[in-house]
């Protein structure tokens, strides 16, 4: 490792999401940062170089690499260069199998976005004796899907644990936020969709509450994601199904299951988004709720997919600047634990984001486990791991660092 050209290489730098990141790696990243840009064009990578350069200084000097994402040969011969690959070419389930394969054999450190539960199995399967022998850490979902999820998660555990209490729930709440939609997100969404039309098998991949734990750990008692409105009492707000909660819930499920389930096995993790109180709420719950059966059930349908496909966002294409600068989210967290006695204890919690969701801090929270992965002493050595296990707590301090909120409000 310590004898490679490159600490980090960002594979896909051409795409929308992929030039954030490297501005992202230009204004953040340490002075002495060694890192390139990689992409199937040479062009496309030329004039993303060129157009950085006419912003930030330095930037006509960063090397870059040609490789498609089906040239495993040339995957390989990237991996070999760097500590850690940071990807951002989506979908991943059709773009990303031999990069990962690369990276597990050349015992290369690996990070992405993606929110695809059958990918994530796939790759698990397939590489985890390789990861763990070449010393390869190999982490998923280092986005908004699902870092808020698994490290707001790992926070209420620690802070339950902090007070004596050991956690049985937490839940999460996507509450107010401004954002585009992900033109990869949809792409990816789609895909899923179709996937499952060719291999109908993969809905048992999807819909099991605990199909990325390890084989032998998936059974707990969390069941079916919320899928229809309800009020909840406790927040004293309407919910709606949260279309990432599919993803989500997975991660932070393997996480606990990895770290040795420090929480029992039943302990329950749930997702929804909330809407609000009023009569106001209830019909945001009823139209999310509408819209997202509606986008699935379409989706399948010839005439109707061709439809949403033209209203959504293309991969590639995203918002301005200025839009993901007012960007923002909320997250807020309900976590229920109990001490030896017997007394209960519950916490609340927020994680925020200062920019669009999909795109000003998507881009922060990958670039950061990418240096994170690079630069920074880890609890684990090889093996697919999530957010919460592979960095947990050292990535939340960066994070919390380059201006996100992690913490734990009240008590009660």
């Amino acid at each position: 490792m310590t004898e490679r050209a490159f600490d980090v290489i960002l594979f896909g730098a051409t795409g929308f999401t992929g030039r954030l990141v490297a501005e992202y790696f230009l204004e953040h990243g340490p002075a002495d940062l060694r890192w390139a840009m990689a992409g199937r064009s040479q062009a496309k990578l030329e004039a993303v170089r060129a157009e950085l350069a006419e912003l930030h200084t330095g930037a006509s000097d960063i090397p870059l690499l040609v490789a498609d994402a089906k040239d495993r040969a040339a995957l390989d011969r990237v991996a070999a260069q760097t500590k850690v690959v940071c990807t951002t070419v989506g979908p991943y389930a059709l773009y990303g199998e031999d990069l990962v394969g690369a990276c597990a054999g050349a015992g290369t450190h690996y990070c992405d976005l993606t929110g695809e539960t059958q990918f994530i199995r796939r790759m698990i399967d397939a590489h985890e004796e390789t990861a763990r022998s070449t010393g390869a850490r190999i982490v998923h979902s280092c986005g908004f899907d699902s870092i808020p999820s698994d490290l707001g998660c790992l926070m209420m555990g620690d802070a339950l644990q902090v007070m004596g209490a050991r956690p049985t729930q937490v839940r999460f709440y996507a509450g107010e936020s401004s954002g585009t939609a992900s033109g990869g997100t949809v792409a990816s969404l789609l895909n899923v969709l179709d996937e499952v039309k060719k291999d109908p098998s993969l809905r048992k991949v999807l819909g099991h509450p605990y199909g990325l734990n390890p084989q032998g750990e998936r059974k707990g008692p969390d069941g079916q994601d919320q899928v229809t409105f309800k009020y909840d009492k406790d927040m004293g707000m309407w919910t709606a199904p949260f279309v990432m909660a599919g993803i989500n819930t997975r991660i932070v499920r393997r996480s606990h299951a990895l770290r040795g389930f420090p929480y029992g096995q039943d302990f329950r993790y749930s997702e929804v988004m909330s809407t609000g109180a009023s009569t106001k709420g209830l019909a945001r719950a009823v139209a999310i709720t509408g819209a997202l059966g509606g986008l699935l059930a379409g989706a399948n349908i010839g005439p109707v997919r061709k439809q949403i496909e033209k209203r959504l966002p293309k991969p590639g294409e995203g918002p301005t600047k200025e839009q993901r600068e007012n960007g923002f989210f909320v997250i807020r967290l309900l976590a229920d634990g109990v001490k030896d006695g017997g007394a209960k204890v519950r916490l609340r919690g927020e994680v925020r984001g200062t920019k669009d969701p999909g795109y000003g801090e998507t881009a922060k929270m990958l670039g950061e486990s990418a240096l994170c992965l690079a630069f920074d002493e880890l609890p684990v050595e090889g093996g697919s791991w999530t957010p919460a296990t592979a960095m947990g707590g050292i990535l939340t301090d960066r994070l919390r660092a380059a201006g996100m909120t992690f913490a734990v409000k009240t008590s009660s």
